[in-house]
């Protein structure tokens, strides 16, 4: 394949997500159409519909895209511990609020479970028993102080968080 159309493949790609993101913050998926995403990129229709099956579809990639970033932080090979964790976390989000915002604005967090959380941390604590519900709770929590933090901006900084991570759970 050229490396050129690649190059520019990507490129168009790169402005419908952002068309897309910046849609989303205002309006419902249902309320966005492929026309608003043309108009916006100067794209033509038939570069979107290469791309993406339907503005479903499109969202649907960004959200693995996402994950996938995610992820990568925790499956690298390091010596991380705990606090380390949380502060990737929290940086990767304040450097991709917007993202984030579609995220949870989509209700992605309810279908998947993005989580730092370490069953081998609950064990060593002695939460073995009923872990599955303390998983839920911990994850619906950490979501919930996600979510707050980026309504708000975002004002306190990653390592804040983590901060205020650590209160809150070591007081459960």
């Amino acid at each position: 394949m050229n490396v050129k159309n690649n190059r520019r493949r990507r490129e168009s790609q790169e402005k419908i997500e952002k068309a897309f993101i910046e849609l989303i913050q205002t309006r419902e998926i249902q309320e966005i159409a492929v026309a608003d995403i043309i108009r916006m990129t100067g794209l033509n229709r038939s570069t979107f519909y290469a791309n993406y099956l339907d503005i479903y579809d499109l969202a649907d990639k960004i959200r693995k895209k996402l994950e996938e970033d995610f992820s990568s932080m925790f499956t690298e090979a390091s010596d991380d511990n705990e606090q380390n964790g949380s502060l990737k976390m929290f940086r990767h989000i304040y450097e991709n609020q917007i993202f984030y915002k579609t995220y949870f604005k989509l209700q992605y967090d309810e279908r998947q479970k993005i989580s730092i959380y370490d069953r081998n941390v609950a064990i060593r604590d002695g939460l073995e028993e009923n872990i599955e519900y303390h998983i839920e709770f911990f994850r619906h929590g950490l979501n919930a102080i996600i979510k707050m933090w980026l309504a708000g901006g975002c004002r306190e900084t990653p390592e804040q968080m983590v901060d205020i991570l650590k209160r809150e759970y070591r007081r459960a």
